[in-house]
């Protein structure tokens, strides 16, 4: 683990899976206050408007079902929001205000795609857990991505190397947060659908000038 951040130092914990995509997409959003929508992200905003919607509250059995759970950590110095956190009654689990028993905390993420060649989508799942386990004092040991293009759930592990991950994710974060750096570009092949791209310029690293670059664009159109 990493050490006790001050509450005005807190990052957003949906940035994780922007910087674990792309560190200078993190920088350019959350450093630089920069931001471009495209199609993607606008479903995506969609996509989540139902899982956010906190006014709504469900017990289905054994199973007690919130919506839009605001957490946090001090330890990774992070503040954000659960897209959907269930309780499952179980002997392992903590004690909640006007529920009988006693409830194992497992959260899960809603995505509009499909699950990603990178573990973006994993380390942002268990920086949710990591932060339920500082709110209820209590283990979290594995949730769910539900991937809305499949319709189905992928259980997550939160294993030591996974949470390795996310604390070294998060000192990283924080060092360029407190640096104000933008990392430089490293073009690859998911810069077409980034929806930065313009402001970005992944092209420019490859054509070593910005003359260059605006000469290449110039003849494509």
């Amino acid at each position: 683990m990493i050490g006790m951040y001050r509450e005005e130092d807190y990052l957003m914990l949906s940035g994780l899976q922007h910087f674990m995509f792309c560190r200078r997409q993190w920088a350019l959003i959350h450093v630089e206050q920069q931001w471009a929508e495209n199609e993607r992200t606008v479903d995506g905003h969609l996509f989540h408007a139902t899982a956010h919607d906190g006014s709504r509250f469900e017990k289905r059995g054994d199973i007690l079902i919130t919506r839009g759970l605001n957490i946090r950590s001090s330890s990774l110095g992070m503040t954000g929001i659960c897209d959907v956190v269930e309780f499952h009654r179980s002997e392992k689990g903590v004690s909640l205000p006007d529920f009988a028993g006693t409830w194992q905390a497992y959260p899960v993420e809603y995505k509009k795609g499909l699950p990603k060649e990178n573990d973006a989508d994993l380390v942002q799942l268990c920086a949710q857990a990591i932060c339920l386990e500082e709110m209820l004092l209590c283990e979290v040991p594995e949730g769910s991505l539900f991937y809305g293009e499949s319709q189905r759930r992928l259980r997550v592990e939160f294993s030591e190397e996974l949470r390795e991950r996310v604390c070294a994710a998060a000192r990283e974060m924080h060092r360029l947060w407190e640096q104000g750096y933008t990392p430089k570009v490293k073009p690859k092949k998911g810069c077409n659908a980034c929806p930065l791209k313009e402001i970005c310029i992944p092209g420019l690293g490859r054509s070593g000038t910005a003359s260059v670059y605006i000469q290449k664009k110039l003849r494509e159109d």
